[in-house]
């Protein structure tokens, strides 16, 4: 009995070692990583203004982040295959929902290795969050090193807010960032 205990104690380490050794799921498209550490407030962006980088939209149509200038523009970098980035979605659909999307644009860019997962999992979880899709790697636009990451410009373009890992997004002081 007392070697079975052990055996299943180490068992468990060595699972949980694994686990958060392995956290870092990396994608071949964009070179990303899962982060599960909502403490961090920090993320970096190459630039200290707005990206220029060309999106694809769920209908498959191009976007430019550009486009986008003269509103707020959250941009959020997510996967279905992220648990922090699933358990943030919810209150970043309620951000959306009770904000004036004439002045703010919400970019949700899914890391996924394939859009269609991205496109299933919104319509199962009934968001009405626009998500996108980038045309090309991501790698060198904006520098994280895990996901979620969430970037929030100005109407100029210029970095105002940046938050690598989850965060609660259905705030007052995010409701009254985006005014």
């Amino acid at each position: 009995m007392n070697r079975l205990r052990i055996i299943v104690t180490v068992f468990v380490i060595m699972v949980i070692t694994a686990c958060k050794e392995n956290i870092a799921k990396t994608n071949d498209n964009n070179a990303i990583v899962e982060q599960s550490n909502s403490e961090s407030n920090t993320a970096g962006a190459t630039k200290e203004s707005l990206p220029e980088f060309l999106l694809m939209d769920v209908n498959g149509n191009p976007v430019n982040l550009q486009n986008f200038r003269g509103k707020k523009i959250f941009v959020n970098l997510w996967a279905t295959w992220c648990p922090p980035c699933r358990a943030e979605i919810p209150s970043i659909e309620k951000l959306y929902r009770a904000t004036d999307t004439n002045k703010v644009a919400f970019i949700m860019v899914s890391l996924d290795d394939n859009f269609e997962k991205a496109k299933k999992y919104a319509n199962k979880k009934k968001l009405k969050l626009p998500i996108y899709y980038p045309q090309k790697s991501l790698t060198g636009i904006f520098n994280v090193s895990s996901i979620p990451s969430t970037f929030i410009f100005d109407e100029s373009g210029n970095l105002i807010q940046s938050i690598e890992g989850a965060a609660d997004y259905n705030t007052s002081q995010f409701r009254d960032m985006l005014k």
